[in-house]
């Protein structure tokens, strides 16, 4: 039986009576973000070229996992994510309530999320959610409890290079703030509308200390990194728009940027894998 999201508009109301205006804001955003997730997802599907992104994006996070479709897996921020049309077993979730999710909670909680047993996940995977989170470190640290031992979370999110660093502050809606004195969102307005696209990286890549807090209980380290793709996502059109590219040249072209993402990732890079295993 599907829990219920504790992010609910019933259960803001709730939390936030005596604060009347902030708490219809954030029912009235709740709504707005239900509503667009379930616009992108269907966009999403419509998208031939945006598919194979993602699918191809799937195989890479996955290489290293033998036997894939017999570990228990477990995606959060599944709201508009195709991941399970291509792997049948991922349990989905979301802090949204959707039909079609196996799982609607916080993942801020899901160390106390009792339909998910302690140590019985091979596999946590998230892509771009972290950079949604209002503390992406205290979540990371407490899905541990949820993975057995040598259980993996992989993550995707934007990689800040020269190139992509353009794109995502003067192309894409959501905000890039690299001056940040902590790793948390300083303002939460929202399952989507809350980000910092640049909260993973400077986690993980510009400001190294941050990282030294998961390392209690995960492994990582350099090998743990991997840069992946340059525009070819952004040839797609994304989910907001579909560019005309017939599919066969696309699939030459994100050959081809994939390659040059790994070759000069601090250049053209627009997006990394890192891939955490619990101690």
């Amino acid at each position: 039986m599907k829990e219920k999201s504790e992010l609910g508009p019933s259960r803001i109301q709730t939390r936030l009576q005596g604060e009347p205006n902030h708490g219809r804001y954030l029912v009235n955003q709740y709504a707005e973000d239900h509503a667009l997730t379930l616009r992108n997802r269907s966009k999403l599907s419509a998208n031939r070229n945006l598919l194979y992104w993602y699918r191809e994006l799937y195989r890479t996070q996955f290489a290293n996992l033998s036997d894939l479709r017999r570990l228990c897996i477990l995606e959060i921020g599944s709201g508009v994510s195709p991941l399970k049309r291509f792997y049948e077993n991922v349990l989905t979730s979301d802090v949204m309530d959707l039909d079609y999710l196996d799982y609607a909670f916080d993942c801020h909680a899901i160390d106390r999320f009792d339909p998910i047993e302690n140590e019985s996940l091979d596999v946590i995977t998230l892509t771009n959610v972290l950079h949604h989170l209002k503390d992406p470190v205290d979540f990371l640290n407490k899905a541990a409890r949820k993975l057995k031992r040598g259980g993996k979370i992989i993550a995707t999110e934007p990689y800040l290079s020269t190139l992509s660093t353009l794109i995502f502050k003067y192309l894409h809606h959501e905000p890039v703030d690299c001056d940040i004195a902590e790793p948390v969102l300083s303002e939460v307005r929202g399952p989507l509308a809350s980000a910092n696209s640049a909260l993973p990286w400077l986690i993980f890549i510009g400001r190294p200390p941050w990282n030294d807090r998961l390392r209690a209980k995960f492994d990582f380290d350099e090998t743990s990194f991997q840069p992946f793709s340059s525009i070819s996502y952004m040839a797609t059109g994304g989910i907001s728009r579909r560019l005309p590219i017939p599919h066969f040249f696309y699939r030459a072209l994100f050959r081809l940027d994939v390659i040059l993402s790994r070759m000069f990732p601090k250049l053209l890079a627009s997006f990394f894998i890192i891939t955490l295993t619990r101690k």
